[in-house]
């Protein structure tokens, strides 16, 4: 019980210092020890009826989407997107099937966005669509985290992997950052492999604009990770090449097989 209530002065006294930046992160680095004590605050949470169930007060409940919040903002920072993919599912009950009883969180539309994000980044397109019937369309059309998302799912479709690239520049939050990344590079390595079937060598400048790269660095250091060869007095990329072996095909055997065929056919007709 001490562990909860320690906890809970905490989220508490963090809720309250948000525009403090200095106080803010004292907190944040001492709710990241009570992070990984996860299941000893759940136990105690669930002790008290924190989770939705009929005997919950709207306190309790209130108390229990900060949390989960919390733990969704933490598993971002610490990039553990298996931790805020369970984190949000339980999250989604407060936010969705309670939002009638329960005052709407500030961080609400944020974390809604970021699983939207999380969602494209692992290409669950059904799901993504899935979770947008859920929202309400002034959400849709006039917030700015809902919005975000939708626009990449967009450039998606339409193939415009350069404006998904150049969204980065104005993202609508700090935390929409790791996600975006996900996405960038798994787009570019979709790029590449098509660059490795499409081309024998490309130049580094090219190779620079084609995987959306800012400097010739980032794409040699790109090309190891690939094993491509990078030739620094030419400056051209050379993909790696998997040689196939050729398969001898006895022509005189495929023919006797066809009139064989041919013949079991008629024969059945």
């Amino acid at each position: 019980m001490a562990l909860l209530g320690d906890f809970l002065e905490i989220c508490c006294q963090l809720s309250i210092e948000t525009e403090d930046v200095e106080a803010f992160e004292k907190y944040f680095v001492q709710l990241k020890t009570y992070y990984f004590d996860f299941r000893l605050v759940v136990i105690a949470l669930l002790s008290l009826n924190f989770f939705p169930n009929e005997a919950a007060t709207k306190a309790e409940l209130i108390i229990a989407r900060d949390f989960l919040e919390i733990c969704c903002q933490l598993s971002i920072e610490t990039e553990d997107v298996e931790a805020f993919e369970k984190y949000f599912v339980q999250l989604k009950t407060y936010y969705f099937d309670f939002r009638s009883e329960l005052p709407e969180s500030a961080y609400m539309h944020e974390l809604v966005g970021c699983h939207l994000l999380c969602l494209l980044s692992q290409n669950k397109l059904a799901q993504f669509h899935s979770e947008l019937e859920m929202i309400s369309i002034g959400d849709l059309l006039n917030n700015i985290y809902i919005r975000h998302p939708v626009s990449i799912e967009q450039y998606l479709m339409e193939g415009s992997y350069n404006k998904i690239f150049l969204s980065k520049a104005n993202l609508p939050s700090e935390r929409c950052k790791f996600f975006i990344e996900v996405l960038s590079n798994t787009i570019r390595d979709e790029i590449a492999e098509c660059m490795e079937k499409s081309y024998q060598c490309v130049s580094l400048n090219e190779a620079a604009s084609i995987l959306f790269f800012e400097d010739k660095s980032q794409v040699k250091q790109y090309a190891a990770q690939r094993q491509w060869q990078v030739d620094g007095s030419s400056g051209l990329v050379t993909f790696k090449t998997e040689e196939t072996e050729k398969k001898q095909i006895d022509s005189t055997k495929m023919i006797n097989d066809f009139v064989s065929y041919a013949v079991q056919l008629e024969t059945i007709i």
